[in-house]
């Protein structure tokens, strides 16, 4: 195994690379080999660019935009997470599970199985908040039609959330909605006031001025709202970047 790094790190095989070369993003660094390197030739390699890795992460922390910092770097106790708009403490436990749960209470407390590798701490809790996120925009999302879609009959078919890499929510031409599960992050007000946007182009597919006036029907102060994603969305569209779902 590798040695003890003030980091994580995940191997990724690939067929088309000819030799091992690491690959570091926002909090994540993965190296991508062919498939015929052993893996400890690969956790060698990894320890010899230790100083790279570390100050390349340094970097990209401190070059990041502002209001960017929804997510910390590095998973780990003590840091400072994002949710509905104010910020928490996470605090990583121990546990005897077999996979990592999370539970929210004024912090995300993430129960890290004790039999889990260090080495997959990071991608596995990382993965494990997506999972949770996605799982609390789902119930928000179906709490705000709820209350806004039979005001005017602005009834969806479906309502997927998902990853979406340039836009907060969209609403097709059969009025299936899709909305960003990263606002679960953002004050619960802007994730509501998307859900309506997108209810609204049910009824007006464009953005009109009947468009606008049906939005301000169902949110008189919608303009606040989207204000705030104008100044904040491009860090918020950041959060969890580089890292698979």
């Amino acid at each position: 195994m590798a040695e003890n790094l003030p980091f994580s790190y995940r191997i990724r095989r690939s067929h088309r690379v000819a030799n091992a070369r690491i690959v570091v993003k926002p909090g994540l660094v993965e190296v991508v080999a062919p498939l015929q390197i052993p893996e400890q030739h690969l956790h060698r390699f990894v320890a010899a660019k230790r100083q790279w890795i570390s100050r390349a992460l340094d970097k990209m922390a401190a070059s990041r935009p502002e209001h960017s910092g929804f997510v910390p770097v590095t998973f780990k106790s003590g840091e400072k997470m994002t949710y509905q708009g104010h910020t928490y403490p996470l605090m990583l436990v121990p546990s005897k599970l077999k996979r990592i749960k999370i539970e929210f209470a004024e912090a995300y407390t993430v129960h890290v199985p004790e039999s889990m590798a260090s080495i997959q701490h990071q991608v596995q809790i990382r993965a494990a908040l997506i999972r949770w996120l996605k799982k609390q925009t789902r119930q928000q999302v179906d709490f705000y039609v709820s209350q806004h879609a039979p005001r005017k009959q602005l009834v969806p078919r479906s309502i997927t959330i998902k990853t979406q890499k340039s836009r907060w929510g969209s609403c097709g031409i059969r009025n299936d909605i899709n909305i960003n599960w990263l606002l679960m992050m953002a004050p619960k007000e802007v994730l509501e006031y998307v859900v309506v946007h997108e209810l609204c182009h049910i009824e007006v597919k464009n953005h009109s001025s009947q468009f606008w006036a049906l939005v301000a029907e169902h949110l008189p102060d919608y303009q606040l709202r989207r204000n705030w994603l104008k100044k904040q969305g491009r860090g918020l569209m950041m959060a969890f970047s580089g890292q698979a779902d």
